[in-house]
């Protein structure tokens, strides 16, 4: 097979779970670039739906759909409608997650505790079986998790003194820790049935609302001395959703412009 083939995903199927906007909204553009049917998912139905219509005027196939990944059968009945109109399910980027961090040691919320993992670790354990199902019937399938750098490191907090916003904390630390090990968990499990399973762990990249000295902080602490931006990603899930890794599972990869090398 020659190297462009490699990257084709023309004729797949594929839903991005928290699709609508940021991170989520270049990793499904990417898979519609290659060539994918890109269903996009959330909770906000019109901001999925406006993402969608873009796509759809660039040229792209992506479909809007209204699911809450920590609902009881909501991403089940979702997938299965997906695999329904195409006749395959073939990727799942399971993007969707955040943080509820309003309180900090030693006054944290529990309830801030238990919703940020119902959503990152429960609400993806909910996506990845459901999608899993599909993928071991047909034995092929790519599930790609999204973690964090603070899965592996905790934050810097003087990157923060003077600043006042609300920073994520143990909660989502936490959480994005259970989700790289996770991952590594479905791989183990799912690697009989031909799926690979693998987690892509952004560095610092910024939206619109960022506090802008903190993304100058963050740049000129970086290695790349830039600031990351969603496109970044585009190439992480290309190779991640596509043949070029059919020898790759259970990995972690950082895209972090190598904050983490410090």
């Amino acid at each position: 097979m020659q190297l462009p083939r490699y990257f084709d995903l023309t004729g797949q199927s594929a839903l991005v779970t928290g699709g609508g906007t940021h991170l989520g909204r270049a990793m499904a553009t990417a898979l519609g670039e290659l060539g994918a049917h890109v269903h996009i998912a959330g909770r906000r139905l019109d901001v999925c739906e406006g993402t969608a219509a873009s796509m759809r005027d660039a040229g792209l196939d992506a479909h809007a759909h209204c699911v809450d990944i920590t609902a009881d059968g909501e991403i089940d009945a979702a997938i299965d409608a997906i695999a329904s109109r195409h006749g395959r399910f073939d990727i799942l980027v399971a993007n969707a997650g955040g943080s509820f961090t309003r309180s900090y040691m030693p006054d944290a919320s529990i309830e801030e505790f238990r919703r940020t993992l119902d959503l990152n670790v429960t609400g993806l354990f909910r996506s990845a079986q459901a999608a899993s199902r599909h993928m071991i019937r047909a034995r092929r399938g790519k599930i790609i998790t999204i973690g964090s750098i603070h899965g592996q490191l905790t934050a810097d907090l003087r990157l923060y003194e003077g600043l006042e916003f609300w920073r994520s904390g143990p909660p989502y630390h936490a959480a994005k820790g259970a989700v790289v090990n996770l991952t590594r968990s479905l791989a183990a499990e799912l690697g009989r049935h031909n799926i690979q399973v693998n987690c892509i762990s952004p560095g610092q990249i910024p939206q619109a609302t960022s506090d802008p000295e903190f993304v100058e902080r963050c740049r000129v602490n970086n290695p790349l001395q830039r600031t990351g931006q969603a496109d970044d990603l585009k190439g992480a899930v290309a190779l991640l959703a596509s043949p070029a890794s059919d020898w790759i599972t259970g990995h972690n990869l950082l895209v972090d412009g190598g904050w983490s090398i410090w």
